[in-house]
C-alpha cells in the first residue's frame, strides 16, 4: 500500500518538523485517515490548491505550500524573461494563512524573485488590484474563500490581475508537478531576505489606491449625496477581510448610518458565529437581521472570509426582509449600471456584459435590451477576468460589468477577479438610487420582471464526500452523458451540450455541433421556453452542483415550472446515484 509508505516516510523523516511528525504519530493505527492524507498529493489545479489543513501529501501544509510556490517560481523564470520578476502575497483570515503567505514569500526570495506582502489581512480584489497597480509578475492569495474553518487555500494570479487562464494554468500545474521532492524547494532566510529588499511588506499607498479606483465606479453619485445620510445599513464581514475596506469605503463615498455587526467583525479563524461562512446561505444573517431589526436597516450586506462574495438581503415594505440570491443581485447591478449609463451618456457603442453558463439567461435579454454584446464563459470568475484581457489586448469592447450566479460581481477593470468590497458600494448606492425613486430594491426587482419577463433560478448540490464520493460523482456525470433527460418538468429538452467533449447536439435533429468554450466536466441541457440545467461537480468541494432555470411571463407560473422540473431531476438524481453497476 503506497500511502502507508508515505506515510512512514513523513513520520520517520527528520526534513519534516517535529509538530508535523507528532501529529502523524497520533495516527498510527487510524488506516482511513492515512489513506485520505496520503493516497495522493493535494492536487494543484486550475486556480491552485485548496485542501483541509493538516499533516500529509493531500493536506494543506507548509510543505505542499512550499512545493507549490517552488513549481509557480519555475513557471515565472521560464516564462517571463524580459522583466524583474515580482509577486505579490495576500491572505485572509483562516488558520495559518498568514503563515503560508510568509512560508511562500519566502520560497519566491529563495528563486531570486521579489516578493511582496501584505502588512495584514486584505481582501482577493486587492489582491487582484494590487498586481496591476506595482505592476507585478504575478500574485497569490492564502484563502480557501467560504470553506468551513478546517480548510485552507492558495490560489494564484498572473500579471493582468486574473486568476491564470489555459494553457498558463496547464503549464504551472506541469512545473509544480515537476518538483518530485521536499528538498528540491529553495526557501531564503527571513531576516535576510527583508535586509537585502527581496521581501517587501506592503499596504496604505496600495490600499489608497485601491479605495479610489473602488469609488470611481460609481453610477449615480448624487443617489450617494441625497440619501447618504438616511440610508439605513447593516454590513458583517463574516469574520472575514471586508471589515476594513468595505467601512472604508462606504466612509469615503458618504454613507453614514453604516452598522456592524459586532459579534462577527474581528478576524476569527474559526468563524465560530457560523462555522460555514458562505453569504450564499441565509444563515449567517441570522445576528445581522436581529442587529436590522433594531435599527431598522434597509440593506443588509455580507461579505465572505476574502471578500470576493457578498450576499444582501433588503426590507421591503410589505414582506419584511426578502434574501437575494446570485442571479437577483447581478440582474440588479446589470439593469441599473446600463440603464442609467444609458440616461448619462455613458454607454459605449461596444460595451459588453458577461456572465457564466450556470446563471441567468435574464442577463442576456438585459444586454441585448441595451444594445450591448453579451458574452457567456464556464463556471469561473477567471474566465471573465480572461474575457477582460482579451478586451483589453484586442483594443475592441469596453468591458461594462459581469457576474456569477454564486455571488461574484466586477465592475470596471481595476480587479480582474470578483470584487465584493466594490459591489458593496454600489449595493448601496443602487438602494440609495431605488429609494429616491420611492422604491426598494425589491420593487426594483419586481420592475426588472414586469419589464423583461421573470427568470427564476435555483442551485442544488449532492454531497459526495471521501474516496466513495469520487467514484459516486463520476458515475452520476458518466450516467447523464450516456442517457441525457428527455424533460425539464413540463419543457422538452432540445439541446445537449457536453462541454467534456466538446459537442453540442441537437435532441430534435441529431446533429452534432463543437462547442465554442474550453473543454471542462460540465454538461448543459437546453429546454423550450428558456428552460435550461446544468450539472458540473464542483472545483472547490466534494459536491456535484445542478443549476436550473425558468422562464415565464407570470411569476407564479416561473415559481410553479422551477419547482417541477427541480423535483423531477432530483429524483433522477437519486435513482442515477443508487443504480447498480
Amino acid at each position: 500500500m503506497d500511502y502507508i509508505k508515505r506515510y512512514e516516510s513523513w513520520l520517520g523523516d527528520s526534513f519534516f518538523d517535529e509538530e508535523t511528525r507528532s501529529e502523524l504519530a497520533l495516527l498510527r493505527d487510524n488506516f482511513s485517515e492515512i489513506e485520505e492524507r496520503f493516497h495522493k498529493d493535494l492536487e494543484f489545479g486550475t486556480g491552485g490548491l485548496r485542501g483541509i489543513i493538516g499533516a500529509g501529501t493531500n493536506r494543506m501544509n507548509i510543505y505542499t505550500v512550499r512545493k507549490a510556490t517552488q513549481g509557480f517560481a519555475n513557471y515565472l523564470k521560464k516564462e517571463i524573461k524580459d522583466k524583474e520578476l515580482g509577486v505579490l502575497f495576500a491572505y485572509d483570515s483562516r488558520r495559518f494563512s498568514k503563515v503560508f503567505a510568509e512560508e511562500a514569500a519566502l520560497v519566491m526570495c529563495g528563486n531570486g524573485i521579489k516578493a511582496y506582502i501584505y502588512d495584514s489581512l486584505r481582501s482577493t480584489p486587492q489582491l487582484s488590484f494590487g498586481v496591476r497597480y506595482l505592476g507585478l509578475s504575478g500574485g497569490v492569495v492564502i484563502t480557501a474563500s467560504h470553506n468551513p474553518p478546517e480548510y485552507n487555500g492558495y490560489k494564484v494570479y498572473g500579471s493582468d490581475g486574473g486568476q491564470v487562464p489555459f494553457p498558463k494554468d496547464i503549464e504551472i500545474i506541469e512545473e509544480v508537478n515537476r518538483v518530485d521532492s521536499w528538498e528540491k524547494v529553495s526557501i531564503a532566510d527571513k531576516d535576510k531576505a527583508v535586509k537585502d529588499g527581496m521581501l517587501v511588506y506592503t499596504g496604505s499607498e496600495v490600499d489608497e489606491a485601491y479605495y479610489n479606483a473602488v469609488l470611481n465606479q460609481s453610477v449615480n453619485k448624487n443617489a450617494v449625496k441625497e440619501l447618504g445620510d438616511s440610508l439605513n445599513i447593516v454590513f458583517t464581514p463574516l469574520h472575514g477581510t471586508g471589515n476594513l475596506p468595505v467601512r472604508e469605503v462606504l466612509r469615503l463615498a458618504g454613507f453614514k448610518n453604516v452598522h456592524i455587526v459586532k459579534e462577527q467583525e474581528e478576524p476569527d479563524s474559526e468563524f465560530s458565529t457560523v462555522g460555514y461562512p458562505n453569504p450564499e446561505d441565509p444563515n449567517v444573517f441570522k445576528l445581522a437581521l436581529e442587529l436590522a431589526d433594531k435599527v431598522n436597516a434597509e440593506v443588509i450586506i455580507a461579505t465572505d472570509p476574502d471578500a470576493d462574495r457578498i450576499g444582501a438581503a433588503i426590507k421591503d415594505k410589505s414582506q419584511g426582509y426578502i434574501f437575494l440570491n446570485g442571479n437577483m443581485t447581478g440582474v440588479l447591478l446589470t439593469e441599473y449600471i446600463l440603464s442609467h449609463f444609458k440616461e448619462q451618456g455613458r454607454l459605449p457603442a461596444d460595451g459588453a456584459v458577461i456572465s457564466t453558463i450556470v446563471s441567468t439567461n435574464l442577463t442576456r435579454v438585459i444586454a441585448n435590451y441595451y444594445g450591448m454584446d453579451y458574452m457567456e464563459v464556464l463556471t469561473g470568475f477567471k474566465y471573465i477576468g480572461e474575457k477582460i484581457k482579451d478586451m483589453d489586448e484586442a483594443g475592441k469592447g469596453t468591458y461594462l460589468f459581469g457576474f456569477e450566479e454564486s455571488y461574484g460581481y466586477l465592475a470596471g477593470t481595476h480587479a480582474r477577479d470578483k470584487d465584493a468590497v466594490c459591489t458593496a458600494y454600489l449595493i448601496c448606492e443602487m438602494a440609495a438610487a431605488y429609494k429616491m425613486r420611492g422604491m426598494t430594491l425589491y420593487d426594483g426587482l419586481i420592475e426588472i420582471y414586469e419589464k423583461y419577463g421573470c427568470y427564476m433560478e435555483e442551485v442544488k448540490s449532492i454531497t459526495l464526500p471521501g474516496i466513495e464520493g469520487t467514484a459516486l460523482m463520476k458515475k452520476i456525470m458518466d450516467s447523464f452523458r450516456g442517457s441525457p433527460p428527455v424533460s425539464l418538468g413540463r419543457d422538452r429538452v432540445v439541446k445537449a451540450i457536453d462541454f467534456g467533449a466538446g459537442e453540442v447536439k441537437n435532441l430534435l435533429s441529431g446533429q452534432i455541433e463543437k462547442t465554442a468554450l474550453p473543454k471542462s466536466n460540465v454538461l448543459y441541457y437546453d429546454g423550450e421556453n428558456d428552460s435550461w440545467m446544468c450539472i458540473r461537480p464542483s472545483g472547490t468541494e466534494p459536491k456535484i452542483k445542478v443549476y436550473f432555470g425558468a422562464y415565464n411571463k407570470s411569476v407564479d407560473e416561473c415559481r410553479d415550472k422551477l419547482e417541477e422540473m427541480v423535483k423531477e431531476a432530483m429524483a433522477s438524481f437519486e435513482d442515477r446515484k443508487n443504480a447498480k453497476g
